[in-house]
């Protein structure tokens, strides 16, 4: 059933793995169409007298350019990347609320720094830590960069757990509105947490910069082309494990309906009057 309460059933979804190794001619030549749920009709786009270009990969028909382009590690990630960024802005707008006395969004920063906890740390961190730094410490580079990731890695758990405390809890029914407007006791204060909010942004955006830029280009210069792509199936896997069928998409949903709440989701928005 769709989520806002229409009553339609949505198409069942390809995994986002499954959808890039649509054969790379078929980008070029063919037109997706849906017509009904589960079913997917190709409709070839060719000029006349040009040859067809629905032959099978691996088919007698096939051609090099028809090879199946597969979902990387560094794209798994980087994609990850953008969820995090974007429960940055979540952060920053708890933030500007903070410092002009408004009523502190509780339940959305708190929902925020939960999924930092299950999505980033306890999934994309662990993934580095286990299989992309240990290749570049083995070959040794970047080990002093490793490390100092490591160490923010660290302190961004303590971080987001004093931030899930002083949001109302890790309760996914945490109350909202637990933060007090100076201290009050039982509750941190409206300053410190939006000075923790603020240490974490201003760790991560650098961290995931250097992680783009640098360490994941140098991990792909390290890992031999196959362990690459057993790598990519591994990291599908683990995300289809963790957070079932809906995976990245369904994470991505929950962070758009804590910008919608917060009031932030429309990109328009953002744009400044020149």
């Amino acid at each position: 059933m769709s989520g806002d309460g229409s009553g339609e059933s949505r198409t069942p979804e390809m995994r986002r793995r499954d959808l890039l190794r649509v054969p790379a001619a078929l980008a070029g030549g063919l037109a997706l169409t849906a017509c009904g749920p589960g079913n997917l009709n190709l409709v070839e786009r060719r000029e006349p007298g040009s040859p067809s270009v629905i032959a099978p990969p691996g088919s007698p028909g096939a051609s090099p350019a028809e090879a199946q382009v597969p979902v990387t590690p560094p794209e798994d990630l980087m994609r990850e990347h953008g969820v995090l960024k974007r429960i940055l802005l979540i952060y920053q707008e708890g933030i500007r609320r903070i410092d002009g006395g408004r009523p502190v969004p509780a339940h959305e920063l708190n929902a925020g720094a939960r999924l930092i906890r299950s999505f980033i740390e306890h999934y994309h961190e662990e993934l580095e830590e286990k299989y992309v730094f240990p290749p570049l410490v083995k070959a040794g580079k970047l080990t002093d960069t490793v490390a100092v990731l490591r160490l923010q890695h660290r302190r961004g758990r303590v971080l987001t757990g004093r931030i899930i405390d002083a949001t109302g809890g890790s309760s996914p029914a945490a109350t909202p509105g637990t933060v007090g407007t100076a201290g009050t006791p039982g509750t941190r204060s409206r300053r410190d947490l939006g000075a923790d909010m603020a240490a974490f942004i201003r760790m991560y955006e650098p961290h995931e910069a250097r992680e783009d830029t640098v360490v994941f280009p140098a991990f792909r210069d390290v890992v031999p082309p196959a362990r690459f792509r057993e790598l990519g199936e591994i990291f599908e896997d683990e995300e289809q494990r963790r957070f079932g069928p809906s995976g990245f998409t369904g994470v991505v949903n929950q962070v758009a309906d804590i910008e919608k709440s917060l009031g932030i989701y429309n990109l328009s928005q953002f744009t400044p009057r020149v």
